[in-house]
């Protein structure tokens, strides 16, 4: 499967240059002008990693992480700019930037580190972690268990799967496609009414937490919402 990358970019010859030399290199590549076209990309979207100017009009770089690390943690984005001012530097690592390229840069170079940046993300989700608290609840990864002050519920393998993928994913639009082909391995219709049954459980189970929706989006997919 291609890994989609989200370039935003406000200059158009260089947005242009990364996304041909991006798909040059097997990515599948789409850009965007500035933060607010960014986030309803990603409403409409999903992606692996995002390639991001600093000074765009409209809402530039920073502005845009501080909403990524909010409503999209775990999707990695690499910061591109032409400011070499270390200040620049540590204000978007702060902000939760996986890497920072300063202009004018290789293009073999950013696609070697948009590379390790997803090695390094496929590595932890190899290895995840054992607990994540879903809003009121815990969920036990590695037990297959999700407790609340009040209840506590053992998951089928699947059904941890399941929630674990959506956890991964929160607030942003997952097709139905990648968790079947991700966790089924197929995508045919009757893997897909099994999956349905799945999501159907996985809503119940969590139904004690109105902070928590899986909203269907219909013939796209989902979107796991945790609303703060």
């Amino acid at each position: 499967m291609s890994i989609k990358v989200l370039i935003v970019e406000d200059d158009v010859d260089l947005g242009n240059l990364l996304k041909q030399y991006l798909e040059l290199n097997n990515f599948t590549a789409s850009r965007v002008f500035n933060g607010i076209e960014a986030r309803l990309e990603l409403q409409r979207s999903s992606y692996d990693i995002l390639i991001v100017d600093v000074m765009m009009p409209s809402e530039d770089g920073f502005s845009l992480a501080e909403k990524l690390t909010a409503f999209y943690p775990g999707l990695p984005f690499l910061f591109v700019t032409a400011r070499k001012a270390k200040e620049d530097v540590m204000k978007g690592l702060r902000l939760g930037a996986d890497d920072y390229i300063v202009k004018p840069f290789d293009a073999d170079e950013l696609v070697q580190r948009v590379r390790n940046i997803l090695k390094r993300v496929q590595s932890k989700i190899a290895e995840p972690e054992e607990m994540l608290q879903i809003g009121i609840y815990t969920f036990d990864v590695k037990n297959l268990t999700l407790k609340s002050a009040q209840t506590q519920r053992i998951l089928t393998e699947k059904e941890a799967s399941l929630l674990h993928y959506l956890c991964t994913h929160p607030n942003r639009l997952i097709k139905r496609n990648d968790i079947l082909n991700h966790l089924w391995q197929s995508s045919d219709f009757f893997v897909g009414r099994s999956m349905d049954v799945f999501i159907s459980r996985l809503r119940k189970y969590l139904s004690k937490d109105p902070s928590i929706e899986i909203e269907s989006i219909r013939g796209v997919g989902f979107l796991f919402k945790i609303s703060a």
